[in-house]
């Protein structure tokens, strides 16, 4: 059952809950998500099935397209609508206002994550420090946002957004960002994924239909990297991780295939095709 899952989260369920109700219809422990999207939220969240868990890191640098929902004029400890409010305004921005900022919310941002977020600090959550009222001590850290589109004005206070940006980019943060330059406050009502990497919401599977058949199976789950087919008489080396020496190798990172199984994500190197995460299913490599 090795592959990608394209589910959709349901708002209300964390995204390990959402993992723990895919192991359970599935029958698989071999479940893990690649990106965690808040409680609140809902969308595609990616997940690895079997050898798939090992694309994590592959698929978590994906870029990402959300749309959210800002309501202005209030502010709690999470920015979003599940918190305390810690503060309100009067200065709420009109249309043509927050039109005018977005550009300069554009672009490479050194941005400081919310202080109820998955982020680690010490090992920790750093949710998981606030919650317990203790001081959390986050480092900005840089973003890219490719654009930020307003949609319009859905309800008194409120608007909404389309958001592409990079892996890593906290929504909340936009949200208290574009606040602050417009001298407001601000919180995240609604936020929904509707794209990670080439994985879009309309082709994303719901909890109570997902079957075994909703798997996609590795080669479509990495048609966006270059395939190479090493020789036949090169299985042994490559399942052993044995660097390949070829002359035609692609640039960068490829899916390495050899017998028509593949081996692997590999990277071309001086020493050759070099495996960076290895994808074939188990066998005794050694009576190959």
């Amino acid at each position: 059952m090795g592959g990608v899952l394209n589910i959709y989260k349901p708002p209300g369920l964390s995204s390990a809950a959402v993992v723990g109700k895919v192991k359970h219809i599935l029958g698989t422990r071999a479940v893990g998500h690649m990106g965690t999207l808040d409680p609140m939220g809902e969308g595609v969240l990616l997940m690895g099935v079997g050898k798939g868990t090992r694309l994590f890191d592959w698929f978590l640098g994906k870029s990402k397209t959300y749309e959210a929902t800002f309501r202005f004029g209030v502010m709690t400890d999470t920015i979003d609508s599940t918190g305390t409010v810690t503060g309100n305004t009067d200065v709420v921005p009109t249309a043509g206002g927050i039109a005018a900022v977005l550009p300069s919310l554009a672009g490479d941002v050194m941005q400081m994550p919310p202080a109820y977020s998955a982020k680690s600090v010490g090992g920790v959550r750093a949710y998981k420090l606030a919650r317990a009222g203790r001081a959390v001590e986050l480092k900005p850290a840089t973003v890219h946002i490719d654009s930020i589109e307003l949609l319009g004005k859905t309800g008194e206070n409120e608007y909404a957004f389309r958001i592409d940006c990079s892996a890593g980019t906290y929504i909340r943060s936009i949200c208290r960002d574009m606040a602050e330059s417009l001298g407001s406050l601000a919180i995240m009502t609604s936020i929904k994924r509707t794209r990670c990497g080439k994985f879009f919401i309309e082709d994303s599977v719901s909890l109570d239909k997902l079957t075994v058949s909703d798997i996609i199976l590795m080669e479509k789950a990495l048609s966006d990297l270059p395939f190479y087919d090493a020789a036949d008489e090169l299985y042994k080396k490559a399942v052993n991780g044995v660097p390949l020496k070829c002359d035609d190798l692609p640039d960068g990172r490829f899916v390495l295939r050899c017998r028509g199984e593949i081996i692997g994500i590999a990277e071309n190197t001086p020493e050759g095709a070099r495996i960076r995460t290895y994808l074939k299913e188990d066998t005794d490599a050694h009576n190959c």
